[in-house]
């Protein structure tokens, strides 16, 4: 049977959980969450499970200890971080050592 192709707003994660459970349930069309879990689930079953694959649509549906998973929040780089993060980057990019021949002659010794 063929996958039904869906839009990329219809392809969902979802992580859904109550204060009162001990797990996540995780639903997701990702693929590299997908992956990600396919792989924990093989080294890690007492942790986590498969509970659903629906191949036609292309997703998932794990159950997984709360412990085990964490929600991280990125805040922005001011303008000055970003810059000195550039800037220093571009003082120890291996790209520039190349241009100006250090490499080469490091490996040369």
């Amino acid at each position: 049977m063929a996958k039904q192709r869906l839009n990329k707003y219809e392809r969902e994660t979802i992580l859904l959980t109550s204060e009162g459970d001990d797990t996540w349930d995780i639903y997701t069309f990702n693929t590299d969450l997908k992956n990600r879990l396919r792989k924990f689930v093989a080294q890690h079953p007492d942790l986590c499970e498969l509970k659903e694959e629906n191949k036609e649509l292309g997703s998932v549906s794990y159950t997984i200890q709360k412990s085990r998973v964490s929600i991280r929040l990125i805040a922005p780089y001011s303008e000055a971080r970003r810059k000195a993060a550039s800037e220093y980057a571009k003082k120890h990019s291996i790209i520039d050592k190349i241009q100006q021949g250090e490499l080469a002659k490091s490996q040369d010794s």
